[in-house]
């Protein structure tokens, strides 16, 4: 089981990974990244995975139903930082997470379709370079680096990319969903099935309980029990049908884009209700 190693995902795991729901589960940790390279290797059955994984390679893969990661409004977590206004990054170089593929391409989407701005990326480490006195013009920054950079005094302007797809879709952004293996349901497709079952049983009980799953983030001293209530809250868990709306219409703009030879169908893990 791949498990992306950042808060936002705490209350899907924390009932599986302490046994509160019991499981078989060997977890692997990495940023969303890192599981889509193991993911597509074969060295996972189950993971979450970018949206934008899936965009690339969903024959080989079935949506898990009812679960995934996005958001309804801010997402908090997802960030542009700039130095300079929005419209005055014009010709310049954003400096782009190696983290993030889905982030990455809805930040390219949104640059070109919804702001008119003709921008340049590279990838790289944002906070080793701010910590080595480099200052890039823009960053993208997603995950716990973004809680914890948005706050930083030479990027005054922001842009939340789940707020700004809302705003111009009406539509929730799905930046990551939970995927099988394909080849690993052929093999045994009771276990995979059971496995998706024990992690979508592990997703109600941390949504059932965020308020413990907020005084357990608040020890790591980041942000405070009020701000995870806030943080949480703006996350959608939910595959629900205006979510999956949102991703096929993200789907659709990859495609456009060229990000994608063509838009997927959204195949989901047989005998689980989608």
């Amino acid at each position: 089981m791949g498990r992306i190693g950042y808060l936002n995902v705490l209350p899907i795991y924390h009932s599986l990974e302490r046994g509160i729901v019991p499981n078989g589960f060997e977890f692997r940790y990495g940023p969303p990244a890192v599981l889509n390279d193991m993911m597509h290797r074969g060295e996972l059955d189950l993971s979450s995975c970018s949206s934008m994984e899936y965009a690339r390679h969903a024959d080989d893969y079935y949506l898990i139903p009812n679960i995934a990661i996005g958001s309804k409004g801010p997402v908090q977590s997802v960030l542009l930082l700039s130095r300079v206004p929005l419209e005055e990054l014009e010709g310049t170089t954003i400096l782009v997470s190696a983290q993030t593929h889905t982030s990455a391409a809805l930040l390219r989407i949104l640059m070109t379709e919804r702001l008119r701005l003709n921008v340049s990326y590279r990838t790289g480490d944002a906070t080793g370079e701010l910590e080595n006195g480099e200052r890039p013009q823009a960053i993208l920054a997603i995950g716990d680096e973004a809680l914890t950079l948005r706050t930083h005094r030479d990027y005054p302007t922001l842009l939340d990319l789940g707020e700004a797809w809302r705003e111009w879709t009406g539509l929730p952004f799905i930046f990551g969903v939970w995927i099988a293996s394909r080849s690993a349901y052929e093999r045994n497709p009771a276990a995979v099935t059971q496995a998706a079952r024990l992690l979508l049983q592990g997703k109600e009980w941390g949504l059932e309980n965020l308020p413990e799953m907020c005084v357990l983030a608040a020890q790591g001293g980041r942000m405070s029990n009020d701000q995870l209530r806030s943080y949480f809250a703006g996350l959608a868990y939910d595959l629900d049908p205006q979510s999956i709306k949102g991703l096929r219409l993200f789907l659709r703009h990859l495609e456009r884009s060229g990000q994608i030879p063509r838009a997927p169908e959204l195949h989901f893990l047989p005998g689980l209700a989608s």
